[in-house]
């Protein structure tokens, strides 16, 4: 295995596909009360979201430290890999990529590039996907870059938002404005594209669906559709219903659980849509774009 793929849990890759790509999965820790746990090792997805509006305290999340990370790497090294690709949760909304950084200056055991998938959940997943497809196709570092280029140039991530209640609780919302979207009883909905997020308001359920709907319809033919929810499979199965025209063919569709990683910034509720569209690739090398995070080597 000469090139080998690691990631961390936010990128929300289902677990058969990640032994089926052999991809590296770093988890992230939840914090709930004064217990820290790993996402995915030591809380499964259905016991933090039926436990989440009970909680005393808003849980928090951290990044794994650098250590970590060199760690996996080394590891991987000694498994027989001869470089690595590490690519992570967008840094706009998360630190992940610079332990992930770190832990590629301190590696010396093998060359390391770390690249921000400037995505979230199975946005990024789907970059890393195509990365691991690469990789495992024998294709060069370079042909790879080049793969995750045109993908993040791709992939799109919309979700309707139930409640503003937890993105306040975890501070990542202005007091005075969640309480104003709260007694509006606005239901936001959010964008991911190349690393910057976004937010829409619409007053209803029913009309955040729709613009769901648009938001998909508007990119065009698609490569791939998947829903993502946090423990929301009702609802993302009436989005898939309403979407049955713009999947792009037969094949039984992805739902994937939102880890709690995010899911305790955005809560319960949440559905939406992950989304590689059919776009031109960009012209710009991946080397330009990612040399500011050097392919670190202790060579």
């Amino acid at each position: 295995m000469p090139i080998k793929i690691v990631t961390d849990s936010a990128c929300d890759i289902p677990e058969s596909l990640v032994k089926e790509y052999d991809i590296s999965v770093v988890p992230l820790y939840i914090n709930i009360g004064n217990k820290s746990l790993l996402d995915g090792v030591e809380i499964s997805r259905d016991e933090f979201y039926t436990n989440l509006p009970n909680y005393p305290v808003n849980p928090t999340t951290a990044a794994p430290g650098p250590g970590i990370f060199q760690n996996t790497y080394d590891e991987l090294a000694s498994e027989g890999a001869t470089e690595i690709i590490s690519i992570h949760i967008s840094s706009s909304l998360s630190s992940t990529i610079d332990s992930a950084r770190l832990g590629a200056e301190q590696t010396t055991s093998i060359p390391v590039t770390v690249i921000d998938s400037h995505q979230l959940s199975l946005g990024a997943g789907f970059v890393v996907l195509a990365a691991a497809r690469a990789a495992q196709q024998g294709k060069t570092k370079e042909e790879i870059l080049q793969v995750i280029q045109d993908q993040i140039s791709c992939t799109h991530v919309f979700a309707a938002l139930d409640t503003v209640d937890f993105l306040r609780r975890s501070g990542r919302m202005n007091m005075v404005v969640a309480s104003l979207v709260s007694l509006l009883q606005i239901k936001p909905i959010l964008k991911m594209y190349n690393g910057n997020p976004s937010a829409e308001r619409v007053r209803t359920e029913e009309k955040a669906l729709q613009r769901l709907i648009q938001l998909v319809e508007d990119l065009g033919p698609l490569n791939q559709l998947a829903l993502v929810h946090t423990s929301a499979l009702e609802k993302a199965e009436k989005l898939r219903q309403r979407a049955l025209h713009l999947f792009p063919d037969n094949s039984p569709p992805l739902f994937v659980g939102v880890t709690p990683v995010l899911g305790a910034h955005i809560g319960p509720g949440v559905a939406g849509f992950a989304v590689i569209a059919r776009c031109k690739p960009r012209p710009t090398s991946m080397l330009e774009r990612v040399e500011h995070y050097l392919p670190f080597s202790g060579q």
